[in-house]
């Protein structure tokens, strides 16, 4: 089992002031902290099927997530027969390893459910008209998935989350026959690794100064605007050398990218037009 100090190492990265990581206490890794720490997107699968009842664990992790009110507002779509998963490829960025890998899991916001219990008990539901239950459905389905992913990575299989799910969003609720109040969100391609190739690194992380604020945000925005400044040029450094390690000595610092991806509508990949197709599908937002 790794020592914790080279996971985080891992995590956090090298900058040119030395390790990124956080000073931590003398605490003993345990299987669950190695897992979460060790968590990479494996892209490289072998095309042997899961064996029997990995399906069904890795439900039952992830409806053991936390679900606001017992509400249960997600479902997910479980894919294998190769045809149906090459077209699901083609609506999500058309990426290969989604083919390679036997399972493939899109996580759904879905309200269908509770219109249902509003029929079977004549009651008009007007709550779900309003945005807060689409986002208790976006924030149900990422914590099912999560553990569902940690539980796919404790039997050391491989997985990689899929947010071109959310590209062609009338195309992919077609394909999988979605009721009204269904959506997509995002995908998880599941298999085990192929080791003969690339393999997946754990790719550094922002500071944990930049993602933690302790008791208040800020204290003066001058203060917050030097801090972050001091965070994002760190992290392109630890990301600069993250990738000279993978071979990638010409890709953009994070900072750079981040930008390239938001910069116009076409840098969405087709999500801009996401509102438009909840409103179609049910989801009225108000």
């Amino acid at each position: 089992m790794a020592n914790l100090s080279s996971l985080l190492e891992a995590r956090y990265g090298i900058t040119s002031s030395g390790s990124a990581a956080p000073p931590v206490a003398p605490i003993a890794v345990n299987p669950t902290l190695e897992i979460l720490l060790q968590h990479k997107s494996v892209r490289n699968f072998l095309p042997d099927p899961l064996a029997p009842g990995i399906l069904e664990l890795l439900t039952a992790a992830a409806q053991s997530a936390a679900t606001s009110s017992n509400l249960q507002t997600w479902s997910a779509v479980a894919i294998t027969t190769p045809s149906l998963k090459s077209e699901a490829a083609t609506l999500c960025g058309d990426q290969g390893f989604i083919r390679a890998a036997p399972l493939f899991l899109i996580f759904c916001a879905d309200l269908a459910r509770l219109t249902t219990t509003c029929e079977k008990h004549s009651t008009p539901g007007i709550g779900l008209e309003f945005l807060e239950m689409y986002t208790m459905a976006v924030i149900d389905a990422s914590l099912a998935a999560q553990n569902a992913c940690v539980a796919a990575e404790s039997l050391g299989l491989g997985t990689c989350y899929v947010g071109a799910a959310r590209n062609r969003p009338r195309e992919l609720a077609s394909l999988l026959c979605l009721p009204e109040r269904v959506i997509a969100l995002f995908g998880l391609a599941v298999g085990q690794p192929d080791v003969g190739g690339p393999a997946a690194a754990v790719k550094p992380r922002l500071p944990q100064s930049e993602m933690v604020r302790r008791e208040r945000w800020r204290k003066s925005i001058n203060t917050e605007r030097k801090e972050q400044a001091a965070n994002l040029t760190a992290y392109d450094e630890a990301l600069a050398e993250f990738n000279k390690k993978e071979g990638r000595t010409n890709a953009p610092t994070w900072t750079e990218r981040s930008t390239d991806r938001i910069a116009t509508i076409e840098s969405l990949h087709g999500r801009d037009i996401f509102r438009s197709v909840l409103e179609e599908r049910g989801f009225d937002l108000k």
